[in-house]
């Protein structure tokens, strides 16, 4: 699938590497974990995706997938701060080893190099979406910190949640392209709607397999996010059918032995699982018809690929 910009993301990881560049020793480390962690790199592969698509520049799908991939990695360092996080893809969490000043200020750090890409840039448009999308990242945390701590569950909250978490920011590598290409206005539309969502459909279901997989096939221990008191999708339609066992369940961050287990049983039994799959099949149905206007191609057919893979990815 990403044959077609290989280069393009090997050309990414040497402009990544100099972006996050420090003589101070703790920020270039966590720079060089970053780089040598590597990850999906989903964000840079819409935006050079959305690149081929468009026939736009390619230094215009550079600057976008660095700023997009550089805000997105500024935000984790905050989040398992955060969530108390023990690792991230594998490795000790930063402010574990280095400590919370310097995983917060590395963060910082990230965030102002995105705004000299984006002065570089030098387009007010993609400056602005750039803002929007980082402050709807930060309600969409917020929001979810919110949700539990005041137990306002709703799947309306949830939307919102899933939107700042992943969706916008991959929003942001498809339309900020069209906008550096100056695509039209419709053409903008569609790749934004496009990326929300892919982005929708992409988190929801990594929220199921996070109660719905095992451990083996999923990489890491199931049940994180009710252990962290998060209600995704599936938890969420069992508060709204009034299952109280699972708020139970919920409400003391599935802490005693069996409780995650019984919480996948109750998802099974009430029908929240395949509500859930159906949910994620609609927004990658959504997602796939918003590139219907554009010519077929190689990378729109990736970009399709993309969204059928969330109908059912395992891990």
């Amino acid at each position: 699938m990403f044959d077609l910009i290989q280069q393009d993301l090997s050309d990414f990881e040497a402009r990544l590497t100099e972006e996050l560049y420090s003589p101070v020793e703790f920020i270039g480390a966590i720079g060089e974990d970053l780089v040598h962690a590597g990850g999906k790199r989903l964000r840079p592969s819409l935006a050079f995706l959305t690149g081929r698509l468009l026939g736009a520049e390619r230094e215009a799908a550079m600057r976008v997938a660095l700023a997009v991939e550089l805000l997105h990695s500024a935000s984790l360092l905050h989040d398992d701060l955060i969530d108390d996080a023990s690792t991230r893809r594998g490795v000790v969490a930063a402010f574990r080893r280095y400590g919370n000043v310097v995983s917060v200020m590395s963060g910082d750090f990230m965030l102002a190099r995105v705004l000299g890409i984006l002065a570089e840039a030098d387009a007010p448009s993609f400056t602005r979406l750039m803002s929007e999308t980082a402050a709807r990242i930060c309600e969409g945390e917020v929001l979810q910190f919110q949700m539990a701590s005041l137990e306002t569950y709703s799947l309306e909250h949830y939307n919102t949640i899933i939107e700042g978490k992943t969706a916008v920011l991959l929003a942001a590598a498809t339309e900020g392209v069209a906008l550096l290409a100056g695509a039209a206005p419709g053409a903008r539309r569609a790749l934004r709607a496009f990326g929300l969502h892919y982005g929708r459909a992409f988190q929801m279901r990594d929220d199921l397999l996070d109660l719905m997989s095992d451990p083996e096939t999923l990489g890491k221990p199931i049940g994180g996010d009710l252990r962290e008191g998060k209600a995704t999708f599936a938890v969420l339609t069992l508060l709204e059918a009034g299952v109280e066992e699972a708020r139970t369940i919920l409400r003391r961050h599935a802490s005693e032995p069996g409780d995650v287990e019984r919480m996948l049983e109750l998802v099974r039994a009430h029908g929240a699982e395949a509500r859930a799959a159906a949910q994620i099949a609609l927004e990658a149905q959504a997602a796939m018809r918003a590139l219907e206007p554009f010519e077929e191609g190689p990378a729109k057919r990736a970009l399709v690929s993309l969204a059928e893979r969330e109908l059912e990815r395992v891990r």
